[in-house]
């Protein structure tokens, strides 16, 4: 036989969780559609060479954002062809610091290399092995983790990213002529 204390105690406990419910969610009627006044809206006109309003003076060019529209670009109709850029600009490097050189490397490898997208750098090296591979664009330094090229005339294929970081040449490109540094 059970206590009258834990009874009363279990019927008070489901009264009190019972009262802690929720109610219904939502209004039981459906609301009338209400279409806003056409005086609420108004149309604005702003000039193209006009401030933001709170704007003071002219931003400077780092406020700027890069390829804004102003009076004097010119704009192509879709489908126009664009002349290619003649050549690629030359970014200043920054000092090497003394003590911090390359050493010579094991083999010095020159040849054509292209490019595909499994995000490797591909060679007939180990792999594991350090490479710097310099092109007309620059250098980058990789490590060999796939094997290939199938085709004797090419040293190395390459990531798409990487191929146009060394390439120095278009979109249209699909094999660059490059210097393979093996350490």
């Amino acid at each position: 036989m059970r206590r009258r204390s834990v009874v009363a105690i279990a019927a008070l406990i489901a009264v009190f969780a019972l009262a802690g419910l929720p109610g219904p969610v939502g209004s039981r009627t459906a609301s009338t559609a209400v279409t806003p006044a056409p005086a609420a809206f108004t149309n604005v006109t702003i000039p193209a060479d006009s401030q933001a309003p709170g704007a003071e003076g002219s931003a400077d060019g780092a406020l700027r954002s890069e390829g804004y529209l102003d009076a004097a670009t010119a704009l192509g109709e879709p489908g126009a062809t664009v002349a290619a850029p003649s050549s690629r600009p030359r970014v200043d490097q920054p000092p090497v610091p003394s003590g911090e050189a390359w050493k010579a490397p094991k083999d010095v490898l020159r040849g054509q290399a292209t490019f595909y997208d499994n995000g490797t750098t591909a060679m007939r090296l180990p792999r594991g092995t350090v490479v710097r591979i310099c092109g007309d664009g620059g250098c980058i330094e990789r490590v060999v983790n796939d094997y290939g090229p199938q085709k004797k005339s090419r040293v190395v294929d390459l990531y798409r990213p990487d191929f146009f970081a060394i390439c120095g040449c278009g979109s249209w490109s699909g094999v660059t002529t490059v210097t393979v540094y093996v350490y």
